[in-house]
């Protein structure tokens, strides 16, 4: 199937009907048309994270129980945060580098746990993918089947339920990385988490390895991110209630979202921001637990005219072009240091 030949109906944009009551007519639809192809590529977005490797994994299932013949699993970016490294390898997930040429040479493309082609993922802007599975607030999301459900704390959950209101067999690998997904996107079911993730968790609970999750819980973070942590400590500037670090050049871009959880638990911070340079670009992790802060919306306020950022009400994040600011990846770390004060009173400015 071409590019040009993908129809861009929305079967179900942003609505609730797809709950776990055994009569889904919207997932009838998901079947209908995985049954109705022979070949998947479930395209991750760029760097994935346990809810999106979980929602990838659990698609697969689904498709395989459709006799879709091959499932192909991509990503861009790297998977280096040491509990997705864990999650990969323990439950044998066979994700593999995105390239272009694999949505040609397959008849279905998947989105899971992102919805936008060229926003946080490899995929050329103008493509429109054949099916839509997501839980972050986007406009103009496309495709054949779409299931977007901002008001839902994980797409695992929105996967889980697929699985509960059908007779796909629930493997224990695949119940497994949901449950750990959601667990991680909820941070252990402490924030965002809806009706929808405790429904999901008690059905996949009785599948799901215990001791296995323990393990991908318990996965150790390496020095160097550990150094970036102190480095992000060591460089807030406080305002009010809000906090905002530059951890300057890194390799450990996945430490970033971890020093803003962790900085959120400094006594009367309510909102995080912490960024750093990684490569060529800006990497940006935010996260709020203030009721008046939508850190989703100021992200995209503030950095949509430079890169691509965005999120949830609580959980957001965001990559900017170091180029954008007349710095080469190779030129001083005093002139990223600019660019971390440019960036930091630009937070505090929306912020404010």
């Amino acid at each position: 199937m071409t590019e040009s030949s993908h129809p861009q109906t929305v079967a179900n944009e942003g609505t609730s009907s797809n709950r776990a009551d055994g009569t889904s007519d919207d997932v009838g639809a998901l079947f209908d048309l995985l049954e109705s192809h022979d070949s998947l590529a479930v395209v991750c977005h760029n760097n994935p994270d346990p809810d999106c490797l979980g929602s990838a994994l659990a698609l697969e299932a689904i498709a395989e129980a459709c006799d879709v013949g091959r499932v192909d699993i991509l990503y861009a970016g790297e998977i280096t945060h040491q509990q997705n490294r864990a999650m990969v390898n323990l439950l044998d997930i066979d994700a593999v580098q995105y390239a272009h040429d694999r949505l040609a040479s397959t008849e279905l493309v998947a989105f899971v746990d992102h919805s936008i082609p060229g926003v946080n993922n490899a995929v050329p802007p103008d493509y429109v993918p054949d099916i839509v599975i997501d839980h972050h607030p986007m406009e103009g999301v496309a495709g054949t089947f779409v299931d977007r459900r901002e008001e839902v704390g994980a797409t695992a959950s929105i996967l889980a339920q697929y699985l509960r209101v059908t007779d796909v067999d629930v493997e224990e690998r695949v119940a497994t990385g949901l449950l750990f997904g959601i667990r991680r996107e909820t941070l252990g079911f402490m924030r965002g988490v809806t009706e929808a993730e405790y429904d999901a968790a008690e059905f996949l609970h009785p599948f799901a390895d215990v001791d296995l999750l323990r393990r991908l819980s318990d996965s150790l973070f390496t020095p160097a991110t550990l150094d970036s942590i102190a480095e992000a400590t060591r460089n807030r500037v406080v305002r009010g209630s809000a906090l905002v670090s530059n951890v300057g050049r890194t390799a450990e871009r996945d430490a970033l979202p971890q020093a803003a959880d962790h900085l959120l638990n400094l006594e009367g911070i309510t909102t995080t921001v912490v960024f750093g340079v990684v490569g060529d670009t800006v990497h940006i992790s935010a996260r709020s637990r203030d009721s008046r802060v939508d850190i989703g919306a100021v992200m995209r306020r503030t950095f949509d005219d430079v890169g691509n950022a965005g999120g949830h009400k609580d959980m957001a994040g965001g990559t900017l072009p170091l180029g954008l600011f007349g710095i080469l990846a190779d030129e001083s770390d005093e002139l990223c240091s600019l660019v971390g004060e440019t960036i930091t009173e630009r937070v505090f400015d929306s912020l404010a």
